[in-house]
């Protein structure tokens, strides 16, 4: 199982490693032509479209009496999966929970002297919809993905969340999606997926409410999806393959960091998993030890075909180097697998998530430690952030001005506003400061 090593000194070698990372960006015009005809039939024949689309290729005797799911079968989810799996679930929820109220935003005022009031209110988005990948049929559910996206959207104090994911072939949703579910108090959940299912939260159907913000993770088809319908809803983000960058000197461990990079490649295809190092002996026992542990991984042939393709082991001359290359990789993920991360860590401009340390795996903030792992993907990590209960957030600034704000300072507002060219603004001003009730034509020069 090849995973390319490369070595790189410095900008020279930036251009060809930076064509082998790009080859996953975008969709190409085929794809967007085929979503953007499901959005138009889902927008026109909307809830027949979307049994026709489920019964082609979910769920071959698929009817529109099964699109909501009974609220009986959700409030019965949580005693169909084993007490030691609720028990996690509840344990990833609340440590999720914790983390993101540290995240929470009030509404402010201020009032000045001369009594005029400016504030901002904080206020939630009205509904979200919830996209969740069913995973092989509903036999790998993605069950972190509803705890990652309705926790910050229930702090934010979003009411209603729709979430909706592909049926099994039965029809129904894997149990633990709706345990999930449950637990999170999620009550509209539709059995329904891919770009379809986005354009019914965007648009609306008889059957499902149209939604003013949609998150959650999906396969090209979706990602494509949301991203045609932004200005339609508001949107999470379009987020690529899943991608991982470690950072490891020579006290790393081989066969750990080979986990770590496997733990990324087995996703998808198009996964990036990369390894940048100082060491020159680590690249081949990394190599080893991949070898070893693909042979035995149930998703072993993707994690091979995604390391051959868009992984690789660059090794720098030093420290420096490596930071200054992953900082232009921008990862998703990044772990500083050193003997000292915590100097490396302010160097660190460019990441979705950090993780610190050989003890500090990726999965650790996949499902547990409480930080979102909803991150920005291809390099967009320069100037977008990780979920986070902002994103279900709508600010909106208020402005009181007092009469004599307006007689202190209308002059100057006035002027501002013929800089400009826009002599209406001006007039609307000195309206009010005029004894007259139109503006005097003296005035205006």
């Amino acid at each position: 199982m090849p995973c390319p090593i490369f070595s790189y000194d410095g900008e020279n070698d930036w251009f060809s490693l930076k064509q082998r990372l790009s080859g996953r960006k975008n969709p190409d015009s085929v794809v967007q032509d085929r979503v953007r005809a499901i959005l138009d039939n889902v927008q026109s024949n909307q809830d027949q479209a979307l049994v026709e689309y489920t019964q082609k290729f979910d769920c071959p005797d698929f009817c529109a009496e099964q699109l909501r799911v009974p609220q009986s079968a959700i409030e019965a989810a949580p005693s169909e999966i084993p007490p030691e799996d609720l028990r996690i679930l509840k344990e990833s929820i609340a440590n999720v929970q914790a983390f993101h109220e540290r995240q929470r935003e009030n509404s402010w005022w201020t009032t000045q002297e001369d009594g005029t009031v400016l504030g901002q209110m904080v206020l939630p988005v009205g509904r979200v919809g919830l996209y969740v990948p069913g995973g092989q049929g509903g036999s790998t559910p993605l069950i972190s993905s509803i705890i990652m996206n309705a926790v910050p959207a229930r702090v934010a104090g979003v009411d209603q969340i729709i979430m909706t994911s592909p049926p099994r072939k039965d029809g129904t949703l894997n149990p633990y999606l709706l345990a999930t579910a449950a637990l999170l108090e999620i009550k509209d959940v539709f059995a329904v997926g891919s770009a379809w299912a986005i354009g019914a939260l965007a648009f609306g159907t008889p059957s499902i409410p149209a939604c003013d913000f949609i998150a959650g993770p999906g396969n090209i088809y979706v990602a494509t999806a949301k991203a045609l319908l932004v200005g339609e809803v508001g949107i999470d983000m379009v987020a690529g393959p899943s991608e991982i960058a470690i950072i490891a000197d020579d006290s790393a461990n081989p066969a750990w960091i080979a986990a770590d990079l496997l733990s990324q490649a087995e996703h998808d295809p198009l996964a990036a998993a990369l390894l940048v190092t100082t060491d020159k002996q680590l690249p081949n026992r990394v190599t080893q030890k991949l070898e070893r542990q693909t042979a035995s991984l149930p998703r072993g042939e993707i994690a091979a075909k995604s390391l051959a393709e868009w992984g690789g082991i660059i090794v720098t001359p030093d420290m420096d180097t490596a930071v200054k290359l992953t900082n232009r990789i921008a990862p998703e993920h990044l772990e500083l697998c050193v003997s000292d991360p915590w100097p490396l860590l302010g160097k660190i401009r460019n990441a979705g998530a950090v993780f610190m340390g050989h003890h500090c795996p990726e999965p650790v903030g996949d499902y547990f430690a409480g930080p979102n792992h909803v991150l920005p993907t291809l390099g967009t990590a320069r100037f977008s952030s990780a979920l986070s209960v902002q994103n279900f957030y709508k600010k909106t600034s208020v402005i009181a001005a007092s009469k004599q704000y307006v007689r202190e300072h209308g002059s100057k507002i006035a002027r501002f506003a013929r800089l400009e060219a826009l002599e209406a603004h001006a007039r609307s001003v000195e309206i009010r400061n005029n004894d007259d009730e139109e503006v005097n034509d003296a005035t205006r020069h």
